[in-house]
């Protein structure tokens, strides 16, 4: 058993030949797969491909890229879309403070915007954050104290406080390829020591490959190869740690269990 918790099945480079690229994860043991929104024009796509699929499920958000170019869509828009059996999360959402391609306060309405969608909606937010801890954690701190919610850190590479701040928020922490990285040492510091029960894994397909597959078009299959690289890192067997992150997907994104 393996779950890849993100993914974007239909990016260029994966939707061309998406059946092919379904047919490797399913070869190497990964058994269940979100496909990931960043952009309303996505979204009838990404669903699209979850309706066909039995282990593929949809979220619908939008990615601090692109807050600017989005701001018709608030709580009602994500809660409505939500509602589908086969959404199961809102985002990616969040602050993105490296690239700024969005203006940081317009980033920030649409991050609140998509905690509350998730609140509404009961399901879990799935957070992009780079170069923002501070405000990340304020904003979830704050969103906390009107109202529960529950949500990953997708692609972890912050720091060890904040892996602990987000822990004792009760989100989770996915782990992607980065991991695998030479240059990633504090990265491997952080997820040696995550709690086994708050992990999960990803691979940002077609986005960042990890060894040894750098420089290829990332995609589903290689979350086995991170999931392999974590147990030796961490000293788990590799069994237990592919169907704990498994269960940990399913617990957190429970609408894959109806």
């Amino acid at each position: 058993m393996l779950a890849d918790s993100h993914c974007h099945l239909n990016y260029k480079g994966l939707v061309d030949e998406q059946q092919a690229v379904l047919e490797r994860a399913r070869a190497r043991g990964v058994t269940a797969m979100l496909n990931i929104a960043t952009r309303e024009s996505e979204w009838d796509d990404v669903l699209a491909t979850a309706e066909r699929e039995p282990d593929v499920w949809a979220t619908v958000g939008i990615h601090p890229h692109e807050a600017d170019q989005h701001p018709h869509i608030d709580t009602a828009r994500l809660v409505e879309r939500a509602r589908h059996p086969r959404v199961v999360g809102i985002g990616e959402s969040g602050l993105d403070y490296f690239y700024d391609h969005s203006d940081r306060a317009r980033q920030q309405t649409s991050f609140r915007a998509h905690i509350a969608a998730a609140r509404e909606a009961q399901v879990p937010i799935i957070v992009h954050t780079r170069d923002a801890e501070e405000d990340t954690a304020t904003i979830l701190r704050d969103e906390l104290e009107q109202g529960s919610f529950t949500g990953v850190i997708h692609c972890f590479t912050g720091t060890g406080a904040f892996a602990d701040i987000a822990l004792d928020l009760g989100f989770y922490i996915s782990i992607s390829g980065i991991v695998t990285f030479k240059s990633a040492r504090d990265l491997q510091e952080t997820a040696a020591r995550l709690p086994l029960d708050r992990l999960l894994i990803e691979t940002d397909a077609p986005f960042l490959a990890p060894v040894p597959h750098r420089g290829k078009t990332g995609e589903p299959a290689f979350v086995a190869d991170t999931a392999s690289f974590l147990a030796q890192l961490r000293g788990d067997d590799i069994n237990t740690l592919q169907e704990i992150t498994a269960h940990n997907f399913h617990a957190l994104f429970s609408k894959t269990l109806a």
